[in-house]
């Protein structure tokens, strides 16, 4: 690799991020279909994340109204 190109983040399976999440995978799939949950990627006939979207997706859910 160049010393001028960003390094490669490895994509992570939805049963990785469901995992994470302490959901089902069913429930990520189906927040896609409706435009929820963190931003995935189509590779091939596979549905991919990158860490950094789905980090920064958790982030965008905390709620800091609770004190």
């Amino acid at each position: 690799m160049k010393s001028t190109e960003a390094p490669v983040e490895r994509l992570v399976s939805v049963e990785e991020v469901a995992e994470r999440l302490g959901i089902k995978v069913h429930t990520l799939y189906l927040w896609r279909t409706k435009g929820k949950g963190p931003r995935a990627v189509r590779v091939g006939k596979y549905l991919r994340y990158r860490w950094m979207d789905v980090l920064a997706w958790e982030e965008s859910q905390m709620d800091l109204s609770v004190a």
